[in-house]
């Protein structure tokens, strides 16, 4: 099973910006579809964005324009980049593995808070 680990969460202000990492071990990250979710208290885990092998993207309506989700095959990475960040954006971030197969990351904390 591929092992995801997550980087990059934190505290920042309203209107900051965070980059999120998820390091995959395994060598099939490039024809994997990758994606973040986040789950806030009291919430379900919902999808934030995904990538696919070859670069194509999706995004929660809530986050368009202002998150982008990338990745480097190269090192096996998929990234978030969180801008003009709200306070509904505070949740655990979580990396997902879609296919092939079914991964977690153990997720990281994003506090947007003044």
């Amino acid at each position: 099973q591929v092992r995801l680990v997550e980087s990059g969460g934190g505290l920042v202000q309203p209107g900051g910006s965070l980059r999120l990492s998820c390091a995959a071990s395994g060598n099939i990250f490039s024809i994997a579809v990758m994606g973040w979710y986040r789950q806030a208290p009291g919430k379900q885990r919902e999808l934030v964005a995904t990538i696919t092998g070859i670069g194509i993207t999706n995004y929660a309506d809530s986050v368009k324009g202002r998150f982008t989700i990338s990745r480097d095959n190269a090192k096996n990475t998929v990234y978030l980049q969180m801008n003009s960040l709200k306070p509904e954006d505070m949740a655990v971030y979580y990396c997902h593995l879609l296919r092939p197969g079914d991964s977690w990351g153990q997720g990281t904390q994003v506090t947007v808070s003044s």
